[in-house]
């Protein structure tokens, strides 16, 4: 089945670009892939809750924390395919990929606070990386919203 003429539809999610003092940006590698997959907090927005509650929620269960101030929101909805073989797999296969509304975050804790394993965990190790460095470490198939989200975000400069 070609992805251009799929006809499922996309799982409404959220991301979350969050940003330490420094204007780094966090990631986290994934639990669930053998290969070196980064990505930024991430997930689907449930029945009845808004974008803003599912980034917030989002950000605690994969980062351990809710200290982050909502500081900017994407323009728009951002939309990526999976490859077919995990779009079978992840959903019970209802969905042909994602489509997101990001949301630039300051991260007002400590490094402390980040804890990974206060819920099921999602990433087996994180890290703080400059915003042009994100398109390098992220999975092929997602890299084309990562780009543009760092393209919507890059002239927010929180260092202090």
């Amino acid at each position: 089945m070609s992805q251009e003429k799929d006809p499922r539809p996309y799982r409404r999610c959220v991301g979350v670009l969050l940003l330490n003092s420094r204007g780094d940006v966090f990631v986290g590698k994934r639990i669930d892939t053998t290969g070196d997959d980064w990505q930024m907090p991430q997930g689907g927005i449930d029945g009845g809750e808004s974008p803003l509650d599912a980034a917030m929620r989002e950000l605690e269960e994969e980062v351990g924390t809710r200290k982050a101030q909502i500081i900017a929101e994407s323009n728009q909805w951002l939309s990526y395919d999976l490859p077919e073989s995990i779009s079978k797999q992840v959903w019970g296969g209802r969905y042909r990929g994602q489509t997101q509304r990001w949301f630039a975050m300051r991260f007002t804790g400590k490094d402390d606070d980040i804890r990974l394993d206060r819920h099921k965990p999602e990433f087996s190790d994180w890290s703080w990386v400059p915003m042009s460095q994100l398109g390098d470490m992220i999975t092929p198939f997602k890299r084309d919203v990562y780009l543009e989200v760092v393209r919507e975000f890059a002239h927010l400069d929180i260092r202090n």
